[in-house]
């Protein structure tokens, strides 16, 4: 395992934000599947997606890696489903209007 991952394993809770943002190498799904699978039954994970679980399969370039995966997070899982508008675009400033160029009437 390497030193990198040793780090992800330890935390009572790993929260992994905006996963499946885009596919991932080889490289990555490995790594994402030493992480799900040592943190089995041992420790919390959150995990945000703006895609449905049922789409995270083809995140992986192995289906056979990417079901495993998936049945070890699905195992005791609390799947919530948050709907409606982002907070982001909520919280965001305000714009105001522009002023009047300098030199216009």
């Amino acid at each position: 395992m390497g030193e990198t991952n040793k780090k992800y394993l330890h935390p009572d809770l790993l929260i992994i934000d905006d996963f499946g943002l885009a596919a991932m190498t080889q490289a990555q799904a490995e790594d994402f599947y030493e992480i799900v699978s040592e943190r089995h039954l041992n420790s919390s994970l959150v995990i945000t997606s703006n895609r449905p679980p049922q789409d995270w399969i083809t995140l992986f370039p192995d289906p056979v890696m990417a079901n495993s995966a998936l049945d070890r997070l699905s195992h005791h899982a609390h799947h919530l489903i948050m709907e409606g508008e982002s907070y982001r675009k909520k919280l965001k400033p305000k714009t105001t209007n522009p002023s009047t160029p300098k030199g216009a009437s």
